[in-house]
């Protein structure tokens, strides 16, 4: 009766999976508490799943990913990759296959798919192609690149204990590398040549990116704040010095807005003067040798400095770009049509006190005022544009009956605050990738130190940043569906499937069983994970190539092999759950591109499996 009942939920799932009514995430949990509430599986073996490192270690690979986002480091890879391939988009998807396999043979498949998402989205949308194009292909090589190596793939590490612990010689690190070769060279041909037929190409996904086309410095662009933007030297002999803002009245008397302030710290002792910059509110006090960062007319800013005997200086190249840090940033507000800063001036508003930020700028259709705003009357459809603390910012998004802040800021806070630190995303990423190939530690834990040291060293914003990055549906895909493994074992599914493969293929000797045991591997393996079904169905092969007096070894590889073959639907690895929702794929995209790879892979597996490993 529990077997019935296992098949019969499985595959209500996977038609549940095909139709894509209902999102996968919510199916698969919707699965899981099917096994538990008809008993096949116990409340402690039902949640084993979020428990699984397989699970940690996807959540902290998406933290990793998001700090080399986030610092310009997949940027950069990405207009490397661009510049070696030229103008030929062929070049450039071939190339991009071979890097992700060549990364894929010293670490897993999830791990390379988290870490080469970000740069393969930033290519597609540079060069105004889809990600959908680049993402799937990303997925299956990367699990064809299981194969390069014994570490690639927790299938092969599987195998060969399994030969450890039946007496037989463990695999060596790159035995199993010719048949990962040659499948790599397989896939990617066939990748390429269906390119332009199969793969999606719809172009509305490059609106993925659209939220970062009011960053900033198109900001700054837009209001012409270069040209408007002056930095004077507050010499020791300045009348102004111990002056705070609210006391000089810029606005009211100067028209001018006092943007930030730059100051090198004199307290101990200096070797190597620390320099910090603060943004400008009513209580700053300027101190000498100040240096004060003014937005206004130019007359007017030379009529404030002469008032106060300061000193003009020239703003270097790129300098104005320093109004956006890990700490100040600027962003463009709109009223909303019931706001209560409608009709009002912008010195009325006290805007400056409630918010502590600055308006300086107003964008009426088309037409940006930045002078002379202090007696402006706001009107409906005005867009302002404020300066000040990212976290002011912030906290103004939410503050949706009066305004509306465009853009994301909260993005965009996290891209400045990583700026610069591409160098230390690099390095962290190299160190996660060299603990694992040495297996310092186990893979989670490496990853997990990769990830805390992106928070730690201000690759990622913070804690909040991190977890924000989580795509928590796939996390949850694939917690929920790992013990559906554990209910096909425990019903005696699997061993039915045994018993079935030998008398119906033992008549044609190893070849036909060797066969059979590739084929059914490779079924349930685009249903339940490769782990599962490797720790599933390499007892049964070595069961089958012991009663057929045939080599266990090339029983095992043919495991590994049809394991690593998750092409056809989106819950057949991990890294096709990852790509699933960032690609805008649904479940006939990965039946339609997957199964002729499936067959391809099939045919020549089946001839060079015993050609490489004879019985």
């Amino acid at each position: 009766m529990q077997l019935t009942l296992t098949f019969l939920i499985l595959g209500i799932t996977i038609l549940a999976f095909i139709t894509n009514k209902v999102r996968v995430d919510l199916v698969a949990m919707l699965s899981l508490l099917a096994f538990v509430i008809t008993g096949i599986l116990t409340p402690v073996e039902a949640l084993a799943g979020f428990s699984n490192s397989v699970v940690l270690m996807i959540a902290g690979l998406f933290i990793v990913g998001a700090g080399l986002l986030r610092t310009g480091l997949a940027g950069m890879a990405g207009q490397l990759l661009l510049k070696w391939s030229g103008n030929s988009e062929l070049k450039l998807f071939t190339l991009l296959l071979i890097i992700v396999g060549s990364v894929g043979a010293f670490m897993s498949n999830t791990g390379t798919v988290a870490l080469m998402m970000p740069i393969v989205v930033s290519i597609a949308i540079s060069i105004k192609e889809s990600p959908s194009k680049f993402l799937l292909p990303l997925s299956y090589v990367a699990s064809l690149s299981g194969l390069m190596t014994l570490i690639a793939s927790p299938t092969n590490l599987i195998v060969s204990q399994l030969l450890v612990d039946r007496g037989y010689k463990k695999l060596s690190f790159f035995e199993i590398t010719p048949i990962g070769i040659v499948g790599m060279l397989v896939g990617i041909t066939y990748l390429v040549i269906i390119r332009n037929r199969l793969l999606p190409n719809d172009k509305r996904e490059i609106q993925t990116g659209s939220s970062y086309t009011l960053s900033p410095k198109k900001i700054m662009r837009q209001y012409d704040l270069n040209n408007h933007l002056f930095k004077i030297f507050v010499p020791e002999g300045s009348s102004i010095i111990n002056a705070s803002l609210a006391e000089l009245k810029l606005p009211a008397k100067y028209s001018l807005c006092m943007m930030k302030i730059h100051r090198k710290s004199l307290e101990g002792i200096n070797l190597l003067p620390m320099t910090y910059q603060e943004m400008a509110g009513p209580t700053s006090v300027i101190h000498a040798k100040d240096e004060l960062y003014v937005q206004g007319d130019e007359e007017n800013v030379h009529h404030f400095a002469d008032a106060y005997g300061l000193e003009m200086q020239e703003l270097a190249e790129g300098e104005a770009d320093e109004l956006v840090s890990k700490h100040l940033g600027i962003a463009e507000v709109l009223l909303t049509p019931n706001s209560s800063f409608i009709n009002e001036t912008v010195s009325s508003l006290g805007f400056r006190e409630k918010y502590n930020l600055n308006i300086i700028g107003i964008n009426r259709r088309g037409g940006y005022q930045m002078q002379n705003m202090v007696e402006h009357r706001l009107r409906f459809g005005d867009a302002i544009l404020v300066q000040g603390a990212w976290d002011e910012i912030l906290l103004l998004a939410k503050e949706t009956q009066d305004v509306v802040v465009v853009g994301q800021p909260r993005e965009h806070a996290s891209v400045a605050a990583a700026t610069g630190k591409a160098g230390v995303a690099g390095v962290i990423m190299l160190a996660m990738i060299m603990l694992m190939v040495f297996e310092v530690f186990p893979a989670v834990i490496s990853v997990m130190i990769g990830a805390v040291l992106m928070i730690l060293t201000g690759c990622l914003r913070n804690m909040e940043d991190a977890y924000n990055h989580i795509n928590f549906e796939s996390i949850v895909l694939v917690a929920a569906m790992l013990p559906m493994a554990t209910a096909l074992e425990k019903t005696g599914g699997m061993v039915l499937l045994s018993d079935i493969i030998i008398h119906a293929l033992g008549s044609y000797g190893a070849y036909g069983v060797l066969i059979g045991v590739y084929v059914v591997t490779a079924v349930f393996g685009q249903f339940i994970s490769n782990t599962a079904t490797a720790v599933l169905f390499a007892p049964i092969a070595m069961s089958a190539a012991i009663a057929m007096d045939a080599n266990p070894t090339t029983f095992m590889i043919a495991v590994a092999v049809a394991a690593s073959m998750a092409f056809a639907t989106p819950i057949a690895s991990p890294t096709n759950s990852l790509v699933m929702t960032a690609g805008g794929y649904k479940f006939m995209d990965f039946v339609r591109i997957g199964i002729p790879l499936q067959v391809i892979m099939f045919i020549v597996m089946v001839l060079i499996i015993p050609l490489l490993f004879p019985f």
